[in-house]
Order: structure tokens, then sequence, then C-alpha cells
């Protein structure tokens, strides 16, 4: 199958197979999409979380309007923006630099240019950087024929707290991943070309 016709075969999944789980290997497949994933500055202002632990899933399943896709699926994956802008700057030029200072010294232009726009990195920026790798993962399911759900339809707050995240940390969007039950019973709808796309 082509990636194509992969993406014509997947589907928001509503209920997953409990058991049946994802590879390890297909797994680290997703997370390195989600790592290659191009981001504003290459800064990836967001962290992912792997609830793979039953009973966290229970807990979560009350915050997302009871829905099933939760407790059911193999691997729930959870994208955080992160809003320490400052911070992600320095690490940036950390891992850039492998630490040689000399490398660092070359980047400090870069540097000044990210600080210049650190204004702008607030939570919108970085929950649109994350939606990126959102992307990404939905994708390279796609690709692994691996279902999932992308769900907007949960209390951020209420997830944060079960999570104990920092408070640079802000859930924004969850990915069930793992196995339909079923086909779907309905064909795929979209609308046409004409309405998505005009050339000028």
């Amino acid at each position: 199958m082509s990636f194509l016709s992969r993406l014509q075969w997947r589907y928001a999944a509503k209920e997953f197979n409990p058991t049946k789980k994802v590879s390890a290997e297909s797994l680290q497949k997703i997370l390195d999409s989600i790592r290659l994933t191009p981001t504003s500055f290459g800064l990836q202002p967001y962290h992912v979380i792997e609830v793979t632990d039953q009973k966290i899933k229970e807990r979560i399943r009350p915050h997302a309007w009871d829905q099933p896709q939760i407790t059911t699926c193999s691997h729930l994956l959870i994208f955080c923006a992160r809003t320490d802008s400052l911070h992600r700057i320095d690490q940036y030029v950390e891992v850039a630099s492998e630490g040689d200072e000399k490398r660092k010294w070359l980047l400090e232009g870069y540097k000044k240019m990210m600080l210049g726009s650190s204004s702008k990195m607030n939570i919108d920026w970085a929950s649109r950087q994350t939606y990126i790798a959102l992307g990404f993962a939905m994708a390279s399911c796609a690709e692994l024929e691996i279902d999932s759900c992308p769900m907007e339809g949960f209390s951020a707050e209420e997830v944060d707290k079960i999570l104990k995240l920092p408070s640079h940390m802000k859930s924004v969007v969850m990915l069930p991943i793992g196995y339909r039950t079923e086909d779907p019973s309905r064909p795929k709808v979209r609308f046409g070309e004409e309405d998505l796309f005009e050339e000028r």
C-alpha cells in the first residue's frame, strides 16, 4: 500500500481491541516520527507522555467524556505544550553545539534571534507546534497500520493534575493508539478538492 492509500485506510477508531498491543518496535517508530517533526526554530516545545498504566487510563476516562478509546487503547499518548521557552532555547544551543564552546559561540546569533522572538512563544504558539507533532504521529500510525484517534474532548486541567505535570507543561491533545475492533461501517467523508484548494 502507498502512503496515500494508508491515509485512506485510517479512520478515528472509537474503540480499540484491548487484547492487542502495539509492539515496542512499532511504538518506537511512532516516537521517532514525533522526534523528527519540524517545528519553529527547531525548539520542539512539547512533551509526550505514554500512558500504559490501566489505572491511570481509568482515572483519565471520566474527564474525557467517558470515551472508551481511553481505556481500550494499547497506548495513550498525551501531547503537552511547553511554555518554558527561555530554558528551551538554552537547551537547544546545548544540544546543537554538543557542549562545544566554539560551536556555542557560532550559534550566538541564532540564539539572539530566538530570544528576540521569545515573547511570542506563548501557550498558543507551543500548542500549534505540538499539533504538527500530532500530525506526524498520526501519519506514522497510518503507515504502520496502527489505529489512532486524536482527542481534544477532555478536561486538560484535570488530566494535568492526574499526570502531576510541572507548571510549564499543559496537556493539549491526546492520541490513543492500538487496533480497531471492527472496520468502519460508513465511507470516509471528505470535502472535494474544489472546496479545499484554489490556484491563483
